[in-house]
């Protein structure tokens, strides 16, 4: 079982995506805004990050930087989830540390296998 933060504000995708990665037996950590997510990614060293980029208080490309400037949270795959889908902004948010992308609406099935391939890299390592 992992554990993944998922730091997203809309109350209907949180609500959404937390039920259906906790039927697949993953433990989920919620924050609503960026700073909260980089709080919580730093106290509770998360397996995985879900990253909303359009948050309230600092921005998923705020707090992308700041946890992959920090020792401690550097090494914790950050996947953006964006409804931004337009050319370009897969490559903006690798620039900001993500790891990997993923358009909202959230395709359920593609983003698991996202999920999966990060989580089982963790365990090989």
């Amino acid at each position: 079982m992992a554990k993944i933060l998922l730091v997203e504000d809309n109350e209907m995708n949180r609500d959404m995506l937390s039920r259906r990665l906790e039927r697949k037996g993953h433990q989920i950590l919620i924050a609503i805004d960026g700073e909260q997510g980089v709080s919580m990614a730093c106290s509770e060293s998360p397996d995985l990050i879900l990253m909303d980029m359009s948050l309230p208080v600092l921005d998923g490309w705020e707090a992308t930087r700041q946890l992959k400037a920090l020792p401690q949270t550097q090494s914790i795959p950050i996947i953006a989830l964006t409804a931004h889908a337009m050319a370009g902004d897969r490559d903006k948010c690798i620039q900001a540390g993500c790891d990997d992308y993923d358009t909202k609406p959230v395709e359920f099935p593609r983003l698991m296998g996202k999920i999966q391939a990060f989580l089982s890299k963790e365990v090989g390592s």
